[in-house]
């Protein structure tokens, strides 16, 4: 073999070499998404916008304040995060549920779903003034999402197992998805191209994909504490599906992993995370956490999972239950710290402050609220209204809002 010829090949076994290494170090393809709805930054990250560098121009100027819910004496409490201090109550309508931050980040919703009567209401409030509009009338509006393209709030009237689509600033109905065998749909998330949501639905022991572009259900597939007796059955969507024979779960909060692909679902029966793979839609893994598992926040920096065990599995639970906070590894799908409430206590819903640097969490059969310290999990308690359920912490980074507490992207 002559010189050149050696020279030859070895000059294309290093370009193939390179091509190789170009192929394993590509970026990951860009994600389509529906129309209207802002690009994917990041596809191998969905919270890589709400980092705590990262707050949109929109709200500058805004107060920052943490708005906290009381089911039963129906107001809000303000506080004010820098003294950990209450600072107003705000009259709102029957059972206010949520306190939800808009899609364009201009407004704060509270839902008021009057349980039981049909007098349920929104309240909006301006996060830069922090007061309270009028009340608009709508159905049972347990709690509140917007699609992907904000062209649409979403009202989850659970007692009447319907997503309500309306529009997002007037509350005018624009159209409705009956869920009929979802019953206690209320929390959700979303795919991250923007097309599905997935919503748990509570009283089931499922949780439901919704296509939101053809506006239809596509399935249900049921959420199964690891060792329980199980069958294989038709599912509701036509497909071979395993369930429990014996015992059902109480799927409540539900989040993304970062690159889109599984959805964590917290069980406050199962005392902690379904693992639920987003393509296939059946359940892939399980995480024990904490007893009464409930709400589920990502860090500021999309690596971890706080994870709200609120300390029992009733839904009217006693004070000073074994309530506390989980930390997740989303890269491992491991439990890396458990952060207990001296004295017990009972954490529900809420959110992470724009720093990162604390979770903030309604304590629901305590009426306080935690504010725990993200680097050590020390814990203040702050006293409150009666059941303060689900507050939200503002403002926060991200360019746009999907709903619940702050669900921003």
């Amino acid at each position: 073999m002559s010189f050149a010829t050696i020279r030859i090949a070895a000059t294309l076994l290093v370009l193939l070499a390179a091509g190789t290494t170009s192929a394993q170090t590509a970026a990951p393809a860009a994600v389509t998404t529906v129309p209207g709805m802002p690009p994917v930054a990041d596809p191998t990250n969905l919270y890589s916008e709400t980092t705590a560098a990262k707050l949109s121009a929109a709200v500058a100027g805004d107060l920052p304040r943490v708005y906290v819910p009381h089911v039963q004496s129906n107001d809000v409490y303000v506080i004010d995060p820098a003294t950990f201090t209450v600072i107003g109550k705000i009259k709102v309508g029957l059972n206010p549920q949520h306190v939800v931050p808009s899609w364009d980040l201009r407004t704060l919703w509270v839902a008021n779903n009057a349980e039981n009567t049909n007098k349920g209401s929104v309240i909006p409030i301006d996060p830069k003034t922090g007061k309270a509009g009028k009340a608009i009338p709508v159905d049972d509006p347990y709690n509140m999402y917007f699609s992907p393209d904000g062209k649409s709030a979403i009202i989850v009237a659970e007692a009447l197992k319907r997503l309500d689509f309306r529009d997002p600033k007037t509350m005018a109905l624009q159209y409705s998805i009956d869920v009929p065998k979802c019953a206690g749909i209320n929390h959700a998330d979303f795919s991250m191209d923007g097309r599905f949501a997935i919503f748990t639905c509570e009283f089931a022991g499922t949780v439901v994909k919704i296509d939101l572009v053809n506006r239809k259900v596509m399935g249900y597939t049921q959420v199964i504490q690891p060792g329980r007796p199980t069958k294989v059955v038709k599912g509701p969507d036509g497909r071979d599906e395993i369930i429990c024979t014996t015992w059902k779960g109480m799927p409540q909060d539900i989040r993304s992993s970062p690159d889109g692909k599984l959805f964590y679902i917290a069980d406050m029966m199962a005392d902690g995370v379904h693992v639920v793979d987003f393509e296939t839609f059946r359940q892939v893994g399980f995480i024990e956490t904490g007893k009464g598992t409930h709400g589920l926040y990502p860090s500021r920096d999309g690596k971890k999972l706080y994870v709200a065990n609120r300390g029992s599995n009733r839904i009217h639970g006693k004070p000073g239950g074994k309530g506390g906070v989980s930390v997740l590894d989303f890269a491992t799908q491991k439990v890396t710290a458990n952060w207990l409430i001296p004295g017990g206590g009972s954490p529900d819903m809420g959110n992470v402050s724009a720093d990162g640097k604390w979770l903030w969490l309604s304590g629901r059969y305590d009426n306080v609220v935690y504010v725990f310290n993200t680097d050590s999990g020390d814990v203040k308690v702050i006293p409150v209204g009666k059941e303060p359920h689900g507050l939200t912490v503002w403002p926060q980074p991200g360019r746009y809002s999907l709903g619940h507490t702050g669900n921003l992207r």
